[in-house]
């Protein structure tokens, strides 16, 4: 990311299609309301499968957004990455008209751990059932880690720097990142975040195989992060796609400029290693601090990643202390997702759209399904706690070993 007198990047829209709400408005409501949305999977193929419970996105008419004719290109996981986009560029009011002009000045970054799973199934099944003649044109392009991101710059018609990044669950973080290093670079604008489709049967199978998949029946026992019932996460669809631009250029325009996405660091510490994820984890959000020059004092809240379990839970909890040291036991902190599971890429990004919108409200949403928390942190359980909030702290852990830190700071930010 850029340093602080280079070129700033600022959230100016949000879009956010999630099991909670297909609407920023409806996500921020049942956000705050402690609404959880967890319930038994229901997705055909997979009512005989282990996985039990999960977030279903519901609700859901993706030709209510997207044309007829990129709908038969992709698969489920781009129909969310697209309406999102669409409902994050209305809210930042980028147009195009914007940038008919400069088209190069508009760039599109978003952040995969799976891809299409359930057009690939589809097809595959098609292969070995009635043969290669009925295989469809767009199966080679419609898993792709990189679909949403392709379909979403040729829809838009935005021809700047685009790129995914294939990664575990931090990598929602990192595609943050990468828009911020981008504009740094000269961009003006990027399309920015993660969605995902994890419930097709072929993908459950493939999650099947993490021990630390929730095998939990009942919904509101499934996710407990930071308690002693803690048995591991609940997976679920959709995400949050975001609208980053310079700072300079969203005054300029007269975008609403939201929060400045200030500091990232990320690292590696292993598949499934909870325990050593700790200092990996608390050398990402030194880093993360350093670069955005924020006292650790300053955060205000605090994103968890909240994995759900108790190995993890634990080293999480200690990275806080390990950095932020005795504020670490005063500063809120919380983990909305437990009400509609863990979106893989999408989670941290839905995170960062909640923060933002924490910080604007003067609110912390509180923690569904969380009461016994047996750490000494403060998580806000129950309901949402009024604060003034200035600068956030959000955290991400992928099953395959990366830790990823962000710090948020409250909008409206002048340019430099």
């Amino acid at each position: 990311m850029s340093s602080p007198k280079a070129r700033r990047s600022v959230v100016t829209g949000i879009g956010v299609i999630a099991p909670n709400g297909v609407s920023t408005e409806a996500f921020w409501k049942a956000t705050t309301e402690g609404i959880c949305v967890l319930d038994r999977v229901t997705r055909e193929g997979c009512e005989h499968l282990p996985l039990k419970v999960a977030g279903e996105v519901r609700d859901f008419e993706p030709s209510d957004l997207i044309e007829e004719r990129y709908l038969v290109q992709t698969d489920r996981f781009t129909h969310f990455a697209m309406a999102a986009a669409n409902l994050a560029l209305d809210d930042a009011r980028l147009g195009r008209a914007d940038y008919n002009d400069s088209p190069f000045a508009v760039g599109v970054v978003t952040a995969a751990g799976s891809g299409g799973g359930e057009f690939g199934q589809r097809e595959l099944q098609r292969l070995w059932g009635q043969g290669s003649r009925h295989v469809g044109p767009y199966q080679s392009i419609a898993w792709f880690y990189a679909a949403s991101t392709g379909q979403i710059s040729i829809r838009g018609g935005f021809k700047g720097p685009c790129g995914v990044v294939a990664s575990d669950e931090a990598g929602g973080l990192d595609a943050l990142a990468h828009a911020c290093r981008t504009i740094a670079r000269g961009t003006d604008a990027v399309v920015v975040g993660a969605a995902e489709a994890p419930l097709a049967p072929y993908s459950v199978v493939c999650q099947l195989g993490y021990d630390d998949l929730s095998k939990v029946d009942e919904p509101d026992r499934a996710y407990r992060p930071f308690t002693s019932g803690a048995c591991g996460f609940v997976p679920a669809e959709g995400g949050a796609m975001l609208v980053v631009e310079e700072a300079a250029a969203a005054v300029r325009r007269g975008a609403p400029v939201r929060a400045l996405l200030s500091g990232h660091a990320a690292t590696f510490t292993g598949a499934s290693l909870w325990e050593e994820s700790r200092d990996g984890l608390a050398h990402a959000i030194r880093g993360a601090l350093e670069e955005a020059r924020c006292e650790p004092e300053e955060i205000d809240v605090v994103f968890a990643d909240a994995l759900g379990v108790p190995s993890a839970d634990r080293a999480e909890a200690l990275a806080l202390v390990d950095t932020l040291g005795r504020h670490a036991a005063r500063v809120p902190v919380t983990a909305p997702k437990t009400g509609t599971g863990r979106a893989y890429c999408g989670a941290p990004v839905l995170d960062i759209a909640a923060a933002v919108l924490a910080m604007e409200n003067g609110v912390v949403p509180p923690t569904p399904n969380v009461v016994d928390v047996c750490h000494d942190i403060d998580v806000v359980t129950g309901r949402a706690r009024p604060a003034e909030l200035r600068t956030a702290l959000v955290l991400s852990r992928g099953l395959m070993g990366s830790n990823a830190a962000m710090v948020l700071r409250h909008g409206p930010t002048p340019p430099s």
